[in-house]
């Protein structure tokens, strides 16, 4: 900071004691009286608390988005787990909004970002010149990966420096979730394919690359969700057509696994990880966010590595979803589980910024450097942003689990309660589903649920989905929180 301060006084030719000030203001992360702020809105959740905004922008949407968009509850503003929307209603943001506000609307902790950019600490730079901050950011994911504090200057530059290919000490900084799973994409493919002109064969050359994936229940490609490029579109099941040209031309192949079937990953793996196939990598997340929330259990994923890591397939973790929610920071860690790439973002930077980030071991080092990078990757203030959700979840670890423990089997109660409505709860912790027998149950809890002001929605977007609706509560929700929630859930219940 004495080097930002100094190098800010030059270029403003102003005084260096004025922005030394802004540089150690220290700022409280999660004040009692903010809390005590959210706790006093739960009751008006649903009222109508200010008169809005009547007049607001048509827009200029594609014909899908403007049959998909919803005025009312778009933000006029947030603070903690709510929303106000334009018409002035206040809403319960039982959704992380878009599973991404991690800390919810407004978080104090943030202000750390405005000083920043008071002190002149620039956002915009180069993948060549990425700046102190968001290399401090890439020694602090890696120490979480490997479960080390970035204090641990010993141990943290050990793993940094290690040799050993099955160690995560890289780490690619891009924008979207959808660019660091197709930059493990790519890792993959580099095994097969050259990436550019020139170069020896890669080592898997002439052979076809197989991916595997979550499949659903119905025996599709549909139950995984990896984002939104073309490579990751096919993994699911869209582009039909071109998925079976290249399968036809031997190019390319996804194939399903059935959700925790042991006995079905060694039969997919052994039929083709053989002959002219390959299984380049299996990719999954650790709880299903796109398909109800299912969760995957500990010794279905934990024998699935064992025998990726014999065959020498690439395992890829998408935590897109679950990371932050875990007190570990990475779900994976407390699964026992040592992949070769992991894809984090949404909630590391609460919403503040799109940053995404691939962390990577040795083996899958392939990609020269202009194979996966974007013209923003590495904003030093994401990067910060990232720095402060860390911090404020480390501290926070506890919690998260006593909440989130609560939360899950307070869901469970409630299940229990009506049986003849709700069939089962999946997910863990703060990331959870309520799976109903009929889809027509599922669509009227909600519609109540919205009513009454609790951001929700059904999960109905997929063909043949499971009647079930989704919550991912922020980090900051505590008991009174979610006995708030859970019990408008309740209310519900009992009109239906």
């Amino acid at each position: 900071m004495e080097a930002v301060c100094a190098a800010r006084a030059f270029a403003e030719g102003c005084d260096r004691k004025r922005l030394s000030t802004v540089a150690h203001e220290k700022v409280d992360f999660y004040p009692a009286a903010f809390q005590r702020r959210v706790e006093e809105l739960l009751p008006l959740v649903g009222s109508k608390v200010c008169d809005g905004l009547p007049g607001s922008a048509a827009g200029a949407g594609t014909r899908r988005f403007r049959e998909a968009s919803k005025t009312g509850p778009a933000p006029l503003t947030g603070l903690g787990l709510f929303r106000i929307g334009e018409d002035g209603r206040l809403y319960f943001t039982s959704k992380a909004e878009h599973y991404h506000l991690s800390v919810g609307h407004s978080f104090p902790g943030y202000r750390l970002l405005e000083n920043a950019r008071a002190l002149g600490i620039p956002n915009c730079t180069h993948n060549n010149t990425r700046g102190h901050i968001t290399r401090l950011l890439e020694e602090e994911l890696v120490a979480a990966a490997n479960g080390l504090r970035r204090q641990e200057s010993e141990r943290l530059r050990a793993v940094l420096d290690a040799t050993d290919p099955r160690i995560l000490n890289r780490v690619i900084n891009l924008e979207t979730g959808s660019l660091v799973a197709e930059a493990a994409v790519k890792m993959a493919l580099t095994r097969f394919y050259r990436f550019e002109p020139g170069g020896s064969d890669p080592k898997y050359s002439g052979r076809t690359p197989v991916f595997l994936v979550i499949g659903d229940l119905e025996g599709g490609t549909g139950a995984n969700y990896h984002g939104t490029t073309i490579a990751t579109q096919l993994m699911r099941g869209l582009w039909p057509e071109l998925a079976a040209h290249l399968e036809q031309s031997q190019t390319l192949v996804v194939r399903p696994v059935k959700i925790n079937d042991n006995a079905d990953f060694s039969a997919v793996m052994k039929q083709w990880d053989q002959g002219r196939y390959k299984v380049a990598a299996f990719f999954h997340e650790i709880v299903l966010m796109n398909y109800g929330a299912v969760r995957l259990e500990e010794s279905f994923l934990q024998s699935a590595h064992e025998l990726c890591r014999e065959r020498d397939v690439l395992t890829v973790v998408d935590e897109i979803q679950s990371c932050v929610w875990s007190p570990e920071l990475f779900l994976f860690r407390e699964y026992g589980l040592s992949p070769d790439i992991v894809a984090v973002g949404k909630g590391f930077p609460g919403g503040e910024y799109p940053a995404a980030r691939v962390l990577l071991n040795g083996s899958a080092d392939a990609l020269q450097q202009f194979g996966a990078l974007v013209t923003n990757g590495q904003e030093e203030l994401a990067s910060l942003a990232y720095l402060v959700t860390i911090e404020y979840a480390r501290a926070h670890a506890a919690v998260t689990r006593e909440v989130g423990d609560y939360y899950e089997s307070e869901l469970r109660s409630l299940a229990r309660r009506y049986p003849r409505l709700i069939d089962k709860i999946e997910g863990r912790r703060h990331l959870a589903s309520l799976f109903f027998h009929q889809m027509d149950g599922v669509k009227r809890f909600v519609s109540l649920l919205n009513e009454g002001g609790i951001d929700i929605s059904v999960q109905s977007y997929k063909p043949s989905f499971p009647p079930s609706c989704l919550t991912k509560l922020p980090l900051t929700v505590n008991a009174r929180s979610v006995d708030f929630l859970v019990g408008k859930m309740d209310s519900v219940l009992r009109k239906l």
